[in-house]
């Protein structure tokens, strides 16, 4: 590297922040707007947005099937990806590429391409608009995340260690349960961590199949902005951008963000 290429590279780095958080800090001043609708600079600051935000049925309502569903959806796919992805990449099962590439599959496609296919595959089976298919339909992203996460977390971890353990009369289950899964944390951690914000965020395919009786915070965000322009939708944004901050110092502090993002 050039000598004097260091401030250089920090100006850039810096002025790359600043393009990235400029629309989180317009977004964060008029949430605590004071005006009837989106205007910036706000002419005063106010907290009644944020009031008006926990009176808001519909969205509250969104929220609350939004945590629950995320939940469900990290629990399955950790439960379908986990064993899937040991399979590939420690049992060494008869085509474990091409079965990697088959659950990798759903990645590869737009996601408005998989809600009108989920669309058309729910409907007849009549779970459209409800928990449970909005629960598969998540799914489809996220355990696809989940293996490929999980294949490289099992795919690094020493053979030695789980050998000495079997060598010492350790069943294959003990050696998954007592040394495999402990050493396989931070990636556990990712997975979770992965698997909720993108359940918790999807729109797309919950606009294909949510409904009146089962709509995700998402959908009810998009319905709100078609017809409103006030700052409600930015003060509920500051509120998940500050429970998002505090998901990631969770992990940090249980697993270690650094461990979990580099896995």
């Amino acid at each position: 590297m050039r000598e004097g290429a260091g401030p250089w590279l920090g100006a850039a780095a810096a002025l790359v922040y600043v393009v990235l958080l400029a629309p989180v800090a317009v977004v964060v001043f008029i949430a605590f707007s004071a005006d009837s609708f989106i205007v910036f600079p706000p002419s005063g600051y106010s907290l009644r947005w944020f009031q008006r935000l926990w009176a808001h049925e519909a969205l509250m309502r969104g929220l609350s099937l939004s945590l629950m569903l995320a939940g469900i959806v990290t629990i399955g796919s950790l439960a379908i990806g986990v064993p899937a992805a040991y399979a590939i990449a420690r049992a060494k099962v008869p085509a474990a590429g091409a079965l990697k590439a088959f659950f990798l599959a759903p990645l590869l496609l737009p996601t408005l391409v998989l809600g009108l296919a989920l669309l058309m595959a729910l409907q007849p089976l009549r779970l459209t608009a409800t928990l449970t298919g909005l629960a598969l339909g998540h799914m489809v992203m996220t355990v696809p995340f989940v293996i490929r996460l999980m294949v490289t977390t099992f795919a690094t971890l020493p053979d030695e260690v789980e050998a000495a353990a079997a060598s010492l009369g350790a069943t294959p289950w003990r050696v998954f349960r007592r040394v495999t899964l402990p050493l396989a944390i931070p990636g556990l951690a990712a997975s979770a961590f992965l698997s909720f914000l993108l359940s918790f965020d999807e729109t797309v395919i919950s606009l294909f199949i949510s409904g009146p009786r089962a709509s995700t915070l998402p959908v009810e965000m998009v319905r709100y902005v078609e017809g409103r322009t006030d700052p409600l939708v930015a003060a509920l944004s500051v509120v998940l951008i500050v429970a998002t901050l505090f998901v990631i110092l969770v992990v940090e502090r249980i697993a270690g963000l650094a461990r979990v993002v580099g896995r």
